[in-house]
């Protein structure tokens, strides 16, 4: 007996000798970077705290935050995607958008359902967007980045990842995808700006420079979204007539489903996909009010599902766009200990980034087999990632990993938060 205690004795004394280690390192490197360093390792078997380094503070989470949408998003979306509200009137048919963000996303979904049903109708297409009331931006987002794929505008029928793509080919041939905005692109051989295509922030006009020693040139371009331009593509696509109406969504339409949830999820979670992330959220607004505003959505998780993390979540976007979300890595450890219960592991690791073979983390936490399951986080200046760490010995951890208002390079930032990981990842 004595000897059993004395073994216990020597793990408890080795597993607090570790934490303390961790802990000091982690206060010399939040010196060393200057920045504002955060880290919470949980053990869910145990119920015990591995590591605890201001988890108690407020980071801003950057795309973390998808980590809420995706709870969410388990907890109000079914299994598959809801694409759009429709009803028959004589021989018309009056659609609402849902904020399915994936119809005729590019090279990403292949599912054909929506375009198929609408193609096949053969009276008149009406389209209304009552239903949307929030902003096309989030609270809080850069103005500067309209012109950058990731800060596509949110709206209630996405097309195309509401962006177009120019293509500058070999031979100078410039397309245009959707060719609707053709002639919105004034194509130039000389620019003052830096960019080779730049959009006007309050409409869709490109100028384009065009390059002769560019080989193959791509740009996807966020496009100035409205209800008439929405009409406008989709007639444009189906190659038939859409009409603009204004009628409000009834309580008895009929739903018409796309694809499987997951494979939102998926690219959501791994490529930290923006656009896709703040219609989802969206979306989860729609299924409590029949309104597309995020604000409804967020207002109803945190009371309802949310209510008893450590800290109360700053949370405004979807996507983390926004840098008024603000998140403390012990809460963050509990939603993602939340998300382990409603989702089977087998299912859940295949939807994150994992390291050394996937997503965001694809070139990273490299080690067969992986040991990091999870979601990062980047903005200018911050950089997190929170998930599950599979330790040398088979356990998993539920960890959070957050480093803001840092100066030094991104790549020494992260180099030092896998070197810690890693070495949680071996001792335990």
């Amino acid at each position: 007996m004595r000897g059993l205690l004395v073994a216990v004795s020597v793990i408890f004394l080795t597993s607090c000798s570790h934490r303390v280690k961790v802990e000091k390192a982690l206060a010399k490197d939040e010196l060393r970077f200057q920045d504002h360093k955060g880290l919470f390792v949980y053990d869910p078997a145990s119920q015990k705290t591995l590591v605890d380094f201001n988890s108690s503070k407020y980071f801003t989470p950057a795309s973390n935050t998808k980590i809420f949408t995706f709870f969410s998003a388990l907890q109000l979306l079914g299994d598959t995607i809801p694409s759009l509200k429709y009803v028959h009137k004589n021989d018309s048919l009056i659609i609402w958008g849902t904020g399915d963000p994936s119809f005729l996303y590019p090279e990403v979904f292949q599912s054909t359902t929506t375009f198929d049903f609408l193609k096949s109708h053969e009276g008149q297409i009406y389209f209304s967007s009552s239903n949307f009331h929030d902003n096309y931006f989030g609270p809080g987002w850069a103005w500067g980045d309209y012109n950058s794929y990731y800060s596509a505008e949110r709206s209630s029928f996405p097309i195309y990842g509401n962006c177009m793509t120019l293509t500058d080919s070999v031979d100078n041939i410039l397309n245009v995808s959707p060719s609707l905005f053709f002639d919105s692109v004034l194509v130039s051989k000389s620019s003052d700006s830096t960019k080779r295509a730049i959009r006007n922030d309050n409409n869709n006009k490109v100028k384009f420079v065009t390059d002769i020693h560019t080989k193959v040139f791509i740009k996807a371009i966020p496009f100035h979204t409205s209800a008439q331009l929405t009409a406008d593509l989709l007639a444009d696509t189906l190659k038939r007539s859409v009409k603009l109406v204004d009628l409000a969504l009834p309580s008895d339409a009929n739903t018409l489903y796309s694809m499987p949830s997951d494979s939102l999820y998926k690219v959501m979670m791994q490529e930290s996909d923006n656009f896709i992330a703040e219609q989802l959220l969206l979306m989860c607004a729609m299924v409590i009010s029949d309104s597309l505003k995020a604000e409804i959505a967020i207002d109803y998780v945190k009371n309802k599902f949310l209510f008893d993390l450590p800290d109360e979540p700053q949370w405004v976007d979807g996507s983390g766009l926004s840098r008024y979300n603000l998140f403390t890595p012990r809460s963050i450890v509990r939603l993602w200990e939340k998300i382990l219960v409603l989702v089977p592991r087998e299912r859940l690791f295949e939807l994150l980034a994992i390291g050394g073979k996937t997503g965001t983390v694809k070139n990273s936490y490299k080690s067969d087999p992986p040991y990091i399951f999870g979601k990062t986080g980047t903005l200018s200046n911050n950089h997190c990632i929170s998930g599950y760490l599979i330790t040398k010995k088979g356990k998993l951890l539920i960890f959070s990993f957050m480093n803001n208002n840092f100066t030094a390079p991104t790549r020494e930032v992260r180099a030092n938060m896998e070197r810690v990981l890693f070495e949680i990842h071996e001792k335990n």
